[in-house]
């Protein structure tokens, strides 16, 4: 059985970064999936990527609207594993995601999230196990209902539909942390900063 653990919103907290990592290795998971917003407005993160760096954990990220697309070349070019427009397989599970949203510094229209959702499902599509990671939480969610200007995915949620991924794991509205609920055949997680353990 797949363990991790996934959140994301960390913001530049380099103790929540540290604890999670702790976390991740006393719970002995497979990976630590980090769900977008290392950074808050974009401020350098060396001392966040540098514990990445030096980490023994399985760590991956993708980018959130708190990173611009130059954040994210110099984050790639550190060599630290990332999921956005990409896949991977842990055990029998396949793992594929979306980073940035429909918002912010590198904003994406819903017509390329669906799109690098979709190229980075083709990677593991013919797994029978699938989670899917993105930055923001799907439209016609209740995460919706946590804050009256931040809009869910139209993009994120065509993908629930059409890829029929088991997991979506998200995170950015912060007051939604921890909500999960049942779309289509797809469970929703909002992870948040504190982390949620996924065992499949």
């Amino acid at each position: 059985m797949m363990k991790i653990l996934a959140a994301g919103d960390i913001h530049g907290d380099l103790i929540q970064l540290t604890n999670l990592i702790n976390r991740g290795k006393s719970e002995n998971v497979d990976a630590l999936i980090l769900c977008g917003d290392l950074s808050l407005l974009n401020n350098p993160i060396d001392n966040l990527l540098n514990e990445i760096k030096k980490s023994d954990l399985n760590i991956f990220i993708i980018p959130g609207n708190h990173e611009d697309s130059l954040t994210f070349e110099y984050i790639k070019s550190l060599g630290i594993k990332h999921l956005h427009s990409e896949s991977t397989i842990i055990d029998d599970v396949g793992l594929f995601g979306c980073g940035f949203a429909n918002c912010g510094m590198s904003m994406l229209t819903e017509n390329q999230i669906f799109n690098y959702l979709n190229e980075a499902h083709n990677g593991i599509s013919h797994l029978n196990k699938k989670i899917m990671i993105t930055h923001v939480h799907p439209s016609e969610s209740k995460m919706e209902n946590f804050s009256s200007f931040v809009k869910g995915s139209l993009g994120v949620r065509r993908a629930i539909s059409e890829l029929k991924p088991d997991f979506l794991l998200c995170s950015h509205i912060h007051e939604a942390e921890g909500i999960e609920e049942k779309i289509e055949e797809t469970s929703v997680i909002n992870v948040g900063k504190n982390g949620k353990i996924i065992e499949f």
